[in-house]
């Protein structure tokens, strides 16, 4: 099944997300590699794909799992948790409707 987890960003998180990426991504690409991932990417702060100095707000992660605890261990295992980016995440089951 999919799951939606949402990571709300702390604060003045830009730098340390910027610091953290490499490793966040790498786990997205492995998502990715295995045919787990449906879409990922940040929220910017401001009404522009490349927010600058405003920096994001949080991001969405879509992908699959076996089971709501298995999303969720993997979600708090994210190095923009470890980093200080994200104040919160929350993970919730997603059902794809569209596109088919």
């Amino acid at each position: 099944m999919f799951y939606a987890i949402v990571g709300q960003d702390a604060p003045d998180s830009l730098d340390r997300r910027t610091a953290a990426r490499p490793a966040h991504a790498e786990r997205l690409h492995a998502l990715q590699q295995a045919g787990r991932l449906l879409l990922a990417g940040p929220f910017p702060a401001i009404d522009a794909n490349d927010p600058g100095p405003a920096g994001f707000t949080g991001s969405l992660i879509v992908a699959e799992f076996d089971t709501l605890a298995d999303a969720q261990t993997w979600a708090q295992a994210d190095p923009y948790i470890t980093a200080g980016v994200y104040a919160g995440v929350s993970v919730k089951p997603f059902k794809k409707t569209f596109p088919a």
